[in-house]
């Protein structure tokens, strides 16, 4: 049994990784300002080594920090338009606050980050770990200071995830799947920018099971940077849209406009493959998901409100 502590513990896979690490057994705190809303962990509060910790990484109050033997830090501006419109908040949090924290562990603590493929940028080629990085947008070049302060840290671990789809108890819509499927099935149709741009995706329930990956092989995986996904879904666009279609019957519209949001590579991922780990779930399996979820889901609207 370990100590843990999750910021960010509330968001779209804090809240699920909480969840897992209760059903394993583990001592949890969730740390979250709760800037979205409560509603993501009350089915979680009845788990006896639940604690919950109402508090903004940007609070330079450290010293709890030493309470625990692993801490996860998914905590920050999450995604280009986030990030694009919160330029400020964005250093604030996945920079500073990461700095701080840091600081503030003992050689002993295991620090694993959430960190992302982001930051390989536009280059079109296939990127291992050792691979110049190009971020192209805010989120990309503060997600990627945060991991290079983080790899200081003598016990740490760098999950550099694809971009995630699937459902979780906090919703976000905004990623890329996501809101393909949402359009598809509230709109009825989808607008492609770029749509031969491709990158690498992984299913919400397989960042979870990284996460424990890491965890039960800390001793092994220490001091590395992981890429995380599969070398089986690294998709086009327009790739996505066709699987989507093929559950939802909506139309593509393939636009030759631009896309503000320029990623394009590929991934390669037989680094994390060698620790074992594998992935369980396929782009059809979050689709359906999410089919499933948008039929009666919608996003906030004032509109919405009878």
């Amino acid at each position: 049994m370990e100590r843990i502590l999750i910021t960010g513990g509330a968001g779209y896979k804090g809240v699920l990784l909480a969840h897992k690490l209760l059903d394993a057994g583990h001592e949890v705190t969730i740390l979250d300002n709760f800037m979205y809303g409560y509603v993501p962990v009350l089915h979680l509060l009845s788990y006896p080594k639940l604690t919950v910790i109402k508090r903004d990484v940007r609070v330079e109050d450290y010293d709890h920090l030493k309470n625990y033997d692993i801490i996860f830090h998914l905590a920050g501006i999450s995604g280009y338009p986030a990030c694009e419109a919160n330029p400020n908040s964005a250093k604030l949090i996945n920079v500073d606050a990461t700095r701080n924290i840091c600081s503030h562990l003992g050689k002993h603590q295991l620090l694993i980050y959430a960190s992302t493929t982001s930051f390989y940028g536009k280059s079109g080629a296939v990127c291992d770990e050792n691979s110049e990085v190009s971020p192209v947008s805010m989120y990309g070049i503060t997600k990627y200071q945060g991991e290079q302060i983080v790899m200081q840290h003598p016990n740490s671990i760098s999950l550099r995830f694809a971009t995630v789809f699937g459902v979780s108890p906090k919703m976000r819509p905004d990623l890329l799947v996501n809101d393909f499927v949402y359009k598809a099935v509230t709109e009825r149709s989808l607008v492609l920018f770029e749509s031969v741009t491709k990158r690498t995706f992984i299913h919400m329930s397989d960042t979870i099971n990284a996460y424990h990956h890491a965890l039960k092989h800390k001793d092994t995986m220490h001091g590395n940077i992981y890429n995380v996904g599969s070398n089986d879904l690294n998709f086009t666009k327009m790739d996505i849209a066709k699987a989507v279609q093929a559950q939802t019957q909506c139309t593509i519209i393939d636009s030759e406009m631009k896309d503000f949001d320029t990623r394009n590579f590929v991934i390669n991922f037989d680094k994390v493959t060698k620790t074992g780990y594998r992935v369980q779930y396929t782009l059809d399996d979050g689709i359906r998901d999410l089919v499933k979820l948008y039929g009666f889901y919608r996003v906030y609207s004032p509109y919405n409100i009878i």
